[in-house]
């Protein structure tokens, strides 16, 4: 009888992982690197992945507009794609895609959480900050945002 338990092969604790929702490279590396017994097999077993097509930076990207761009601006979406360590063109694509649907994600988002025009300036500035601190852009804010006394969004 051999020692020691060695637990699951990178390859299967990857696979555990990307069942679960997509993942970037860059993900499973810093998962999956407290698990690599030999240097080089964590990047043997990520390449021959990524050749099945079971990562894909594309996907992960999709993923995350779909979970997070009707909650978060694109600024938000873009440091949230930065942070898988998404390629930057990848990262611009979908941001791209994000800037065309900025202003009425903003709307949504503004209409579900407050849903009346700001009763004063106070009022308006920290409705401003909600949007703002979700990663929606200062010219989509003053648009979406009333002025004090029910006038029409700056425009």
């Amino acid at each position: 009888m051999s020692g020691g338990v060695t637990g699951p092969s990178l390859k299967a604790r990857a696979l555990r992982l990307l069942a679960q929702r997509e993942h970037s490279r860059a993900e499973l590396e810093r998962k999956l690197r407290p698990h690599e017994t030999e240097p080089g097999t964590l990047a043997q077993a990520l390449d021959g992945l990524e050749a099945r097509g079971f990562i894909s930076e594309t996907r992960v990207a999709d993923s995350v507009l779909h979970r997070r761009a009707d909650k978060l601006g694109t600024a938000r979406v873009r440091g949230e794609l930065q942070a898988k360590g998404l390629s930057e063109a990848v990262v611009d694509e979908a941001v791209q895609r994000l800037r065309e649907t900025e202003l009425a994600r903003a709307q949504a988002v503004w209409a579900k959480r407050f849903g009346q025009a700001p009763a004063d300036v106070a009022e308006r500035a920290r409705q401003m900050r909600f949007l703002a601190a979700r990663g929606f852009a200062p010219e989509a804010i003053r648009r979406v945002v009333p002025r004090v006394g029910g006038a029409d969004p700056d425009v």
